[in-house]
C-alpha cells in the first residue's frame, strides 16, 4: 500500500494500475477533493462527468457506479462510500472563476492550476468528479453549495477499471461553504 497526503490547496499525482484500490479520505471532514484522471500515455482521454451522469443516467453516484471517461469507456468503479453526496456539475476552481466571485484570482491557489501541474497539462477548464462536494438543486434548476457531509476520516473507494494516471487536489475554496469555510488536507491511499 502506498499513502499520500494533499496538503491544502495543493496537489498530487499518483500513477494507478488496472486492479488497484483507490482510497481518498478526508482527513479533518468537510473538504473537498477534486478527482480527475488520464488513461495513462494521453492527456486525451480522461475522467468525464457529463458521460458518467449520461450512462448511469443520474446526476449522482454511488456504490457500484462506474466513473466514464470521455470516449465512454469505463475508468472506475465505486466500491464503497461513507458519505453518499458528491458533486459532478462543477468545473475545478480557477483564477478565473475567483476573480468572477470574489475578485482574488490574481495569487489564489486553485484546482485548475493545481491539476494541469499534478499531470503536466494546460487545460482551460478541467470537469473533475468533486468528491464530497454537497450540492443541491431545487425545483426551478437554481444550485446551492452546501457544507460537506463528510467527517473526519469518510472515505470513498474505487477500483481502476484501466491503467490511469491521477491528478487530484485538496480544493482551494475557503470563501463559501463548499469546504466548510475552511481548506483541509486529503489523504489518498492505493493499494
Amino acid at each position: 500500500m502506498c499513502k499520500y497526503l494533499i496538503q491544502p490547496q495543493s496537489d498530487i499525482r499518483i500513477d494507478v494500475n488496472k486492479g488497484q484500490k483507490i482510497e481518498i479520505i478526508d482527513v479533518d471532514g468537510g473538504q473537498v477533493a477534486d478527482f480527475f484522471a488520464e488513461i495513462k500515455g494521453t492527456h486525451d482521454e480522461y475522467v468525464s462527468p457529463s458521460v458518467t451522469m449520461d450512462c448511469n443516467e443520474s446526476l449522482k453516484i454511488e456504490v457500484g457506479s462506474i466513473i466514464y471517461s470521455n470516449q465512454y469507456n469505463p475508468m472506475f468503479k465505486v466500491e464503497s462510500d461513507d458519505v453518499g453526496a458528491h458533486d459532478l456539475l462543477f468545473p475545478s476552481c480557477s483564477k478565473k472563476m475567483y476573480d468572477f466571485f470574489y475578485q482574488n484570482g490574481s495569487n489564489h491557489p486553485n484546482c485548475l492550476d493545481n491539476i494541469n501541474h499534478a499531470l503536466g497539462t494546460e487545460r482551460t477548464i478541467i470537469q473533475p468528479i468533486n468528491f464530497f462536494m454537497n450540492t443541491a438543486i431545487d425545483s426551478n434548476g437554481k444550485i446551492e453549495i452546501r457544507k460537506p457531509l463528510s467527517k473526519a476520516g469518510d472515505k470513498i473507494v474505487l477500483t481502476a477499471l484501466v491503467d490511469c494516471v491521477l491528478g487530484i487536489s485538496a480544493c482551494s475554496v475557503s470563501e463559501c461553504d463548499t469546504n466548510s469555510g475552511k481548506c483541509t488536507a486529503i489523504e489518498v491511499k492505493i493499494y
